[in-house]
């Protein structure tokens, strides 16, 4: 299978998925005019990579804002690594947030409650 890559820009973030590796990341600010459009190719590329994935997966997302729409697709992504986990596959979630964003790092505390996956909540030092 395929990588998947998307550049970021200054209303999308970055996404890179290694599909030998299993590391996922997404970083970067994620404000996109037409969400649907921008996060449905990741999750059917999710969605294809679910029968192919390694026995562990990593997804590093490091967001520094992201709108409510997309707050939605970053549940979906999550959403589609539990199914992952749900078929025995390891699969672990960091989420960055910089030192001084409190509220960044409560958003990652919600996401592990709401998703049932395990989690490491870091913070990216300056």
């Amino acid at each position: 299978m395929d990588n998947f890559k998307i550049e970021g820009t200054k209303q999308t973030p970055k996404i890179a998925f290694s599909a030998s590796t299993g590391i996922l990341e997404i970083s970067g600010r994620s404000i996109p005019e037409n969400t649907f459009e921008f996060f449905n190719p990741v999750l059917l590329w999710l969605d294809s990579y679910s029968a192919v994935a390694p026995q562990k997966i990593v997804a590093k997302i490091s967001l520094e804002y992201f709108n409510t729409s997309s707050s939605k697709y970053i549940l979906e992504v999550l959403k589609r690594l539990k199914g992952m986990l749900n078929d025995g596959k390891e699969v672990l979630v960091e989420w960055y947030y910089e030192e001084d964003d409190e509220e960044m790092m409560e958003t990652g505390e919600d996401y592990q409650d709401v998703s049932g996956l395990p989690f490491n909540i870091v913070a990216k030092e300056d």
